[in-house]
């Protein structure tokens, strides 16, 4: 899954741009820096937004040396921009190391996924910024710099949609290895999120709600962590009035399908490392060809059960232009331009490939969950105003300070930044 030299991967954007460059060292990409009016970064082009998208040069940071440095007390990494969290957990792995979180798709690049509040699932886990300690970044002079956490800026800097940079480097909070298990349940009643969301996402280490905003939640998917020295874990069989699916019923699944082996994470209950539980998608398969689009916002965990039953009433409506709707829970962080400053609720549409009827859903989406100020995903679809993003996130002012200052002549300006932060840079 990487991105085209005419688009992204979905397949709904383009590339605007002049040019792609696919440095192969951090002294070319500084060069290219230094020369390039406008330049952009790409990682494996995995948002639907057009947030990486510029009219200058694109520079794709895969094509760079992959690295992976444990420091001495084994607590941080640091690696290459450009590599994947399934390559980064590999290696993690067989050091005896894991990181705090993924997010479900574990084919996207470290860089790509900090810089645009990416996250995973966890009521008690951050999103994936949250876990950077420092990030290196080539400047619009073409200079190396490195922001760490502590700094003035380093609340703008990481989670800053390449607004600052190209970010090459970043360096993250690893912990020892764990093993887990995933358990699957089905037929989760509406009543039990109205009436205990907090706990039901409570019940793991990671839990995720698949619906379709018709009568019942069809699947709660539960990651737990299996305690150090013990070979498994204990689970009930009944979680809030949804029953957990036995391992027969995997198998019948599948074979009734009839299709290629699952390219999901083993779901069935059984215990293994986490870099084959952790993610909801396995590291070594190709989730998807990339045939639907993805919106998705965030409310306050506390507001979670009614932002969903105010959802439910536009089910009829969203159904058929609809896969799926997962939901999830995030906790707050402290990045300036992050969509979950609080613990928070995170609805996640995978749509059909329906542009014309997806554009016109997303906006009712959002008024729908108007009274709980929703913040939008900055990959995905939005149709939110520069008016209305400035209210949910009150330090986009700060932002644009910082944006400023450290690229004053707009070098790292592209469609997007100019909508979000206002005026036109030129150079």
């Amino acid at each position: 899954m990487t991105t085209t030299h005419e688009g992204n991967w979905a397949g709904n954007l383009t590339w605007s741009a002049e040019s792609i460059a696919r440095p192969r060292t951090v002294d070319d990409l500084r060069d290219l820096v230094r020369g390039a009016r406008r330049v952009r970064a790409l990682g494996t082009g995995h948002s639907f937004s057009d947030v990486a998208d510029g009219t200058g040069l694109l520079v794709s940071t895969l094509d760079l040396p992959r690295t992976l440095v444990v420091a001495p007390d084994r607590r941080t990494a640091t690696v290459s921009a450009g590599s994947t969290y399934a390559a980064v957990a590999t290696v993690l792995e067989a050091e005896g190391l894991a990181l705090l979180n993924t997010g479900s798709l574990p084919h996207i690049s470290v860089g790509g996924a900090v810089s645009t509040g990416t996250h995973g699932s966890g009521t008690a886990l951050g999103s994936l910024a949250s876990q950077v300690v420092a990030i290196e970044v080539v400047g619009a002079d073409g200079e190396l710099r490195r922001v760490a956490r502590g700094d003035a800026d380093f609340g703008g800097s990481v989670l800053a949609l390449g607004a600052v940079g190209i970010v090459v480097a970043v360096e993250l909070t690893v912990q020892p290895s764990f093993r887990m298990r995933q358990d699957t349940y089905v037929d989760l009643p509406w009543s039990s999120v109205d009436d205990h969301l907090v706990d039901v996402f409570a019940a793991g280490y990671s839990v995720s709600l698949f619906h379709e905003l018709d009568e019942r939640v069809r699947e709660v998917l539960v990651k737990s962590r299996v305690p150090e020295g013990d070979d498994d874990l204990a689970v009930p069989d009944v979680l809030f009035g949804a029953r957990r699916r036995a391992v027969a019923e995997h198998e019948q699944v599948a074979s009734a399908d009839d299709v290629e082996p699952s390219h999901m994470t083993p779901m069935d209950g059984s215990v293994g490392p986490w870099p084959e539980r952790l993610p909801h998608f396995r590291i070594d398969a190709t989730p998807s060809v990339g045939s639907e689009l993805q919106s998705e916002h965030f409310v306050p965990l506390e507001h979670g059960a009614a932002a969903l039953r105010a959802l439910r009433t536009l089910g009829d409506d969203l159904r058929p232009h609809l896969h799926t709707c997962e939901t999830r829970t995030v906790a707050g962080d402290d990045q300036w331009l992050s969509p979950t400053p609080v613990d928070s609720l995170a609805v996640a549409f995978t749509w059909k490939d329906h542009p014309r009827e997806v554009a016109e859903l997303v906006p009712r989406v959002e008024r729908a969950l108007g009274p709980w100020g929703p913040r939008p995903h900055w990959g995905k679809l939005s149709a939110m105003p520069r008016e209305q993003l400035a209210v949910a996130f009150p330090r986009l002012d700060e932002f644009a300070e910082l944006v400023a200052r450290v690229d004053p002549e707009g070098t790292f300006r592209g469609p997007y930044l100019e909508r979000l932060l206002g005026g036109r840079a030129s150079r």
